[in-house]
């Protein structure tokens, strides 16, 4: 019966929604659905004796969320501050098991729709994000997207390492360090921003 009725139903074309943002100048995505929210940059804490793509972290209403520079993950230098950098809290799987975790982003473009043949395997070669990274190409217009594996980028030993910061940096006495490659007093200027209003409706 399940087969016969499925038999009937009209063809549909399934278009997935992602969340479009920079890094390090190329144009990057996620699943629209593993995004928890999307966060204005402010200054964050470092924490030592952390790996350098941990650019630190920040209180998020009360918890303390890791932030990984995707930048540094990617191999690049770190990203450079502006008033459009921002954080994307991302819903992020290990071993079956929900996480939060923040990524620094150069600026969130857009929501993006994709279907079917809007999509591209991963190519053999020639992209600047390791070819593991990546569930596939988007194409938009005469461009590509880099559809980003969230939790391949995010793997869960690094997950480890981000949670033991957190862990470090809630224990009572622990002292504030200065955000790497942030000059002391400078604050990126705040701007609104229409993205992350967008992106969730």
């Amino acid at each position: 019966m399940r087969a016969e009725a499925k038999r009937h139903e009209p063809a549909t074309v399934q278009t997935q929604q992602y969340l479009s943002f920079t890094v390090a100048g190329d144009a990057c995505a996620v699943p629209i659905l593993r995004v928890h929210e999307i966060l204005q940059y402010e200054t964050l804490t470092a924490v030592p004796n952390t790996p350098a793509f941990i650019r630190g972290v920040l209180n998020r209403r009360g918890s303390v969320l890791p932030v990984v520079d995707l930048a540094v993950k990617f191999g690049r230098p770190p990203s450079a501050l502006s008033k459009w950098s921002c954080v994307v809290v991302l819903d992020v799987n290990v071993d079956g098991e929900p996480l939060l975790l923040g990524a620094l982003v150069d600026a969130v473009e857009e929501v993006l729709d994709f279907g079917p043949e809007d999509l591209e395997p991963v190519p053999a070669f020639g992209t600047a994000v390791r070819l593991e990274y990546l569930q596939g190409m988007g194409k938009r217009g005469r461009h590509f997207v880099l559809l980003l594996d969230i939790d391949r980028v995010l793997s869960a030993r690094e997950l480890e390492l981000s949670e033991a910061a957190a862990a470090t940096r809630s224990e009572p006495g622990a002292e504030p360090g200065a955000e790497p490659g942030a000059e002391p007093g400078a604050e990126p200027e705040a701007e609104p921003q229409a993205g992350p209003e967008a992106a969730k409706a």
